[in-house]
């Protein structure tokens, strides 16, 4: 199974899939919560030991970039929760959201697209 993020993680991968490649001290700055800059740091090494993140000497500091795409990294969040969560079936997933989650707009944005691609497969 391929490697998920956690919390504190996908908030540093969004400041980064946002911003571009970043210092530790800019990706610091533009988090909600206030953390150590140790703490950042070890985030990004963490997240690139996972494969997530690279980096480029930057004078004496490093400058860190996404290495997965965002959408990528969604999927296999999905992909992940539907396993752990769901019993693997993404109909369960899709049902729970329905019945629990989502608003009557939300419902018929849902309707429209399961029409959209019910009509793009080959009959």
């Amino acid at each position: 199974m391929e490697p998920t993020l956690t919390d504190r993680e996908s908030d540093v991968m969004q400041i980064l899939w946002q911003h571009g490649p970043c210092l530790v001290a800019e990706v610091r700055s533009r988090l909600a919560d206030p953390l150590a800059y140790t703490t950042v740091l070890t985030i990004l090494r963490i997240l690139e030991a996972k494969g997530f993140v690279g980096h480029t000497e930057e004078g004496r500091g490093h400058r860190y970039f996404p290495k997965v795409e965002e959408m990528a990294a969604r999927r296999n969040a999905l992909r992940h929760l539907t396993e752990k969560l769901f019993q693997g079936s993404s109909e369960l997933l899709l049902t729970h959201m329905v019945t629990e989650q989502l608003d009557a707009g939300q419902i018929e944005h849902l309707r429209e697209l399961l029409a959209k691609r019910s009509d793009e497969e080959p009959r």
